[in-house]
C-alpha cells in the first residue's frame, strides 16, 4: 500500500488568520497611519492568495511595510496559539498518530510557525517555511531569498526537491496551494474554507473542505467527531435571534434560511431553529428523516408536538430569554450527546470521555433494551468505560463509552435491536 503524505498550509488554514497581517497590527499599533498600512498589507496578501500578484512581490512588499522585531514576534506567537483553527484544535490525535506523514508547507515564516505547530506533535523537520533576516538590534530587515518558498511557485519547487515517495494530498486556502495540484505534484487538492473562502481557489479544487473534520471523513482518517458538522444542515425559519445563528455557524454547522418548512428542505435538515409562534405540524415530522434536534425561541410545548418528536428521537431545546443558550444546548447535544435542559428528553449532563468512542442509543421505553445493548457489546468483546441511562414514560436514552477500536458490525447490530428509535456514534 502506497504511503500517504498530507501537505498542510499555515495561514488561514492551520490558523484562522494571516500571520503577517497580525504581525503588522502588533508592530504598527503606535503609528498614526497604521490603518492605511494594514490595508496595503492585506491587499498584498489577498492578491497573492488569489493568484493576481506573484508571491515574491507580495512577500517583499509586506515584509518592507512591517517595521517588526523579535519582541513583536514573541507577541505574535502568543496571539496565534489562541487562533488555531477550531477543527484543527479538536483533532490533535490525528497529528499525533500521523506525525511522520504531515508536513507544514507555508510561505509564512518559521519564527512564528514552529512554536505554534510543535504542540500538535508535528515534527520540526517536517516544517517548511521562509526565515527572516534580522539586524543586530533584532529588527526584521528581510528574508532568506535563497529559500524556494520565497519565490513564485515555491511550494512546487520545494516538493520537487523533497521527492516524496507516495500519494500526496494538499490542504490550503490559497492559489499557491492549488499550484501543487496544477503541477501534478499531488494527487488531490482540498480547498480549506473554515476561515476564508476564495472563489478563484475553490472552483479549481478537487474537494471543498469547510473543516479538517470533512477532510478526515472523506479520507477515512481518525477524527475527533464521527460525522463532519458542515454536513449537518441547520434550517432557520421565522424570527430567530442572530446570536443563535452565529453560534451554530461558528461551531461548524451548515446554516440555511427559509421562509417556511418546505418538504424538500425538511428532508435534509438535521437541526431546525424556529422563531417564537412558528409551529411544526405532526405530519411534517414524517418528512424530516434526518432531524435530530429542534431549537425553539419561545415555549415549544404550545407549538411543537412533544410526544411525536420524542417518539422519533428528536430532541427539543427552548428558551425565549437566552437565545444563545438554545444554540449552545444544540451544539452540546450534537457534539457530546448531552440532553440536559431538553424539554422532552431525559436530562443527562455528560462528561467528555478521552481516548474513547461514544455511542448513543435511543429506544422505546420497554424492558430488556439495556440487556440487549450490553449483550451486543459483550459479543463483540468491547469493554464499557462508562454508561448512562435515563428514561421517561416514552423513551430510554443510553450513552455508552467504549475505549477500544470497534468493528462496524457492532453499529449494525445496535441499530437492529428491537424498539430502537435511532442510533449514532458521536465520536
Amino acid at each position: 500500500m502506497s504511503k500517504k503524505y498530507y501537505i498542510i498550509d499555515f495561514d488561514s488554514t492551520f490558523t484562522q488568520v494571516e500571520a503577517l497581517d497580525e504581525l503588522a497590527r502588533i508592530s504598527l499599533q503606535d503609528r498614526p497611519d497604521r490603518e492605511l498600512i494594514y490595508k496595503k498589507i492585506e491587499d498584498l496578501t489577498n492578491l497573492a492568495m488569489e493568484g493576481k500578484l506573484s508571491f515574491r512581490e507580495s512577500l517583499a512588499g509586506r515584509v518592507q511595510l512591517l517595521e517588526a522585531n523579535k519582541d513583536h514576534l514573541k507577541q505574535l506567537v502568543k496571539h496565534l496559539k489562541k487562533l488555531v483553527s477550531t477543527s484543527f484544535s479538536r483533532n490533535r490525535n490525528f497529528f499525533k498518530h500521523h506525525a511522520d506523514d504531515v508536513l507544514i508547507v507555508s510561505g509564512g515564516f518559521k519564527e512564528f510557525i514552529t512554536p505554534v505547530v510543535l504542540p500538535f506533535h508535528i515534527k520540526k523537520e517536517n516544517i517548511y517555511a521562509n526565515t527572516f533576516v534580522f539586524n543586530e538590534e533584532g529588527k526584521i530587515i528581510g528574508y532568506d531569498e535563497n529559500n524556494p518558498l520565497s519565490n513564485e511557485g515555491g511550494k512546487v519547487k520545494l516538493l520537487k526537491e523533497l521527492q516524496l515517495q507516495g500519494e500526496i494530498h494538499g490542504i490550503g486556502d490559497g492559489y499557491s496551494d492549488f499550484q501543487l495540484k496544477e503541477s501534478g505534484m499531488i494527487k488531490k487538492f482540498y480547498a480549506f474554507t473554515e476561515n476564508i473562502e476564495r472563489k478563484s481557489v475553490t472552483e479549481k479544487a478537487d474537494h471543498i473542505t469547510p473543516s479538517l473534520d470533512e477532510f478526515l471523513y472523506v479520507n477515512n482518517l481518525p477524527s475527533a467527531i464521527s460525522y463532519p458538522k458542515n454536513r449537518i444542515q441547520c434550517l432557520v425559519v421565522g424570527d430567530v435571534p442572530e446570536a443563535a445563528v452565529k453560534y451554530l455557524k461558528k461551531d461548524g454547522f451548515s446554516v440555511k434560511q427559509a421562509s417556511s418548512l418546505e418538504d424538500k428542505q425538511l428532508k435534509e435538515a438535521g437541526i431546525i431553529l424556529l422563531g417564537n409562534k412558528e409551529s411544526v405540524p405532526v405530519e411534517k415530522l414524517t418528512k424530516a428523516t434526518k432531524l435530530k434536534v429542534i431549537g425553539y425561541f419561545g415555549n415549544s410545548k404550545k407549538h411543537i408536538p412533544q410526544d411525536a418528536c420524542t417518539d422519533r428521537g428528536i430532541v427539543i431545546f427552548d428558551n425565549i430569554k437566552k437565545p444563545e443558550s438554545v444554540a449552545k444546548s444544540i451544539a452540546k447535544f450534537i457534539n457530546t450527546g448531552d440532553a440536559f435542559k431538553s424539554s422532552n428528553f431525559p436530562n443527562i449532563p455528560l462528561p467528555k470521555v478521552k481516548n474513547g468512542h461514544r455511542l448513543i442509543h435511543i429506544h422505546r421505553n420497554v424492558p430488556g433494551i439495556m440487556a440487549s445493548v450490553n449483550q451486543v457489546l459483550a459479543d463483540m468483546q468491547l469493554n464499557i468505560v462508562s454508561q448512562f441511562l435515563m428514561t421517561n414514560e416514552r423513551i430510554g436514552y443510553v450513552i455508552t463509552d467504549i475505549n477500544a477500536a470497534y468493528d462496524k458490525k457492532v453499529l449494525k447490530e445496535l441499530k437492529q435491536i428491537k424498539d430502537t428509535i435511532s442510533f449514532r456514534v458521536v465520536y
